[in-house]
Order: structure tokens, then C-alpha cells, then sequence
């Protein structure tokens, strides 16, 4: 059975990690319902999907394409193997925290149906940062994470409204291309010549597209 554990929401506190100087990355469990709704585009818009969530660095975080941000405690259980500590909900800054969900295996595009008839829409993994590497306080934690590829995934919204703790989660639509998140992430961060298969997936974060695009027409170039 696929259910979010957790919804967790992060307030406003000191990051000296970055120069923007506050983060929302320390995000804890509430209890009830929460609002999810677009935030709009990302540097002027509402940054998180959940209401009432911080985030502080907008220029790298948030928006329509990362407005919710999903971990699975399969994954969590894996780090804690590999860290040798136990790892509550919400430690990786994400909003949910899902059981039963194959995130390694989400493929861009496909749809999560909640039952109050929010649907969300995972578009790529995390790429982790300074802000992450100082909350866990493991060596090389950032080359650690992306290197596991166990990313998670942030999510847009299609259809806004409540999402609790113990939600069941459907997931539908699944698109034929089959470009799971982390494949997607493997290609991006470490595998240069395999950058045009991202582009069969048409819900890859079109910041993300213009990116890869601009990527391959500079390596076609300097193949001439």
C-alpha cells in the first residue's frame, strides 16, 4: 500500500551555509490537513506548494516545478544502514514522507492521486546543497547523496487541496517514455552522453529542458 507517513512543514531559521542567511529546510511532522496549492514561478511566486512551509533560498528552491518536495522511508532505511543512525521524517527537508512508493522507480509525468483529489506530478530528483550538507553533518555528504542517487523527488501540483498523514496515495497515467527520476538523475549529473533522453519526457522542468538543450547543441558544436 502506497501512504504518506508524514507531511512535514519547515519554518524560517539562521543557515549559515549560504549567503541568503535563512532556511526551511528543518522541516518536522504537523498533524491534520495541509494545503497544497502552485506556488507560481519561482523567484517571485509563493516558493513552497505548502501552505505555510518556508523555504529561503528562492532562487534555488520552490516554484511550480519543485513545490513539493517527497522522500520514502525505504530510502531513509538505506541511509541509515549506510550512516549507521536512525533518520526521522522530514530530516532531508522534505514536505512528504511516503511508504510503499518506489521513488527510484517514479517515472516523469506519471500522476499521484490523493483522496481529497489532489494530484501531484513528479518532475526530477533533488540535487542536494551546501544547506543539506551542514543539517546532515556527514563528510562529503553533498558527492555522498548524489552519488547514491537516492534522491527522492520534488513534485508540481495539478490539482490543489488537503494532504494528511496516513493519505493513500494512486498512482496513474504513468507515460510510455519510462524515464524514472532516477535515471533521469544519473544522466544529468554523470552521464554527459546519454543527455538527449531526457528530453522524451514532456513534463521535465522546462528550465531544465532549455538546460539540456542548450547542453547538447554546445557539445554538437564542438564536434564539428
Amino acid at each position: 500500500m502506497s501512504i504518506v507517513l508524514s507531511v512535514n512543514v519547515g519554518s524560517s531559521e539562521p543557515n549559515p551555509a549560504k549567503g541568503v542567511g535563512v532556511t526551511g529546510i528543518g522541516k518536522r511532522p504537523i498533524e491534520g490537513p495541509i494545503a497544497v496549492r502552485p506556488p507560481g514561478p519561482k523567484h517571485v511566486g509563493l516558493h513552497s506548494g505548502v501552505v505555510g512551509d518556508f523555504i529561503g533560498d528562492t532562487q534555488h528552491h520552490g516554484g511550480d516545478d519543485q513545490a513539493v518536495y517527497a522522500y520514502g522511508r525505504e530510502d531513509y532505511a538505506w541511509w541509515e544502514a549506510e550512516l549507521g543512525r536512525e533518520l526521522p521524517n522530514g530530516i532531508f527537508g522534505e514536505n512528504l514522507t511516503t511508504e510503499g512508493i518506489d521513488l527510484l522507480g517514479a517515472v516523469i509525468g506519471e500522476q499521484w492521486h490523493f483522496p481529497s483529489g489532489v494530484v501531484l506530478q513528479p518532475t526530477f530528483g533533488r540535487i542536494p546543497c551546501a544547506t543539506f550538507q551542514l543539517r546532515m553533518d556527514e563528510p562529503r555528504w553533498v558527492k555522498r547523496f548524489a552519488q547514491a542517487n537516492r534522491t527522492g523527488t520534488y513534485l508540481r501540483i495539478l490539482e490543489p487541496g488537503e494532504i494528511r498523514a496516513g493519505d493513500r496515495v494512486e498512482i496513474r497515467e504513468r507515460p510510455g517514455h519510462g524515464l524514472t527520476v532516477a535515471e533521469a538523475f544519473g544522466i544529468y549529473m554523470h552521464d554527459q552522453d546519454r543527455l538527449a533522453r531526457l528530453l522524451v519526457a514532456d513534463s521535465l522542468p522546462p528550465s531544465m529542458r532549455r538546460e539540456v538543450e542548450e547542453r547538447l547543441s554546445r557539445t554538437t558544436g564542438s564536434a564539428r
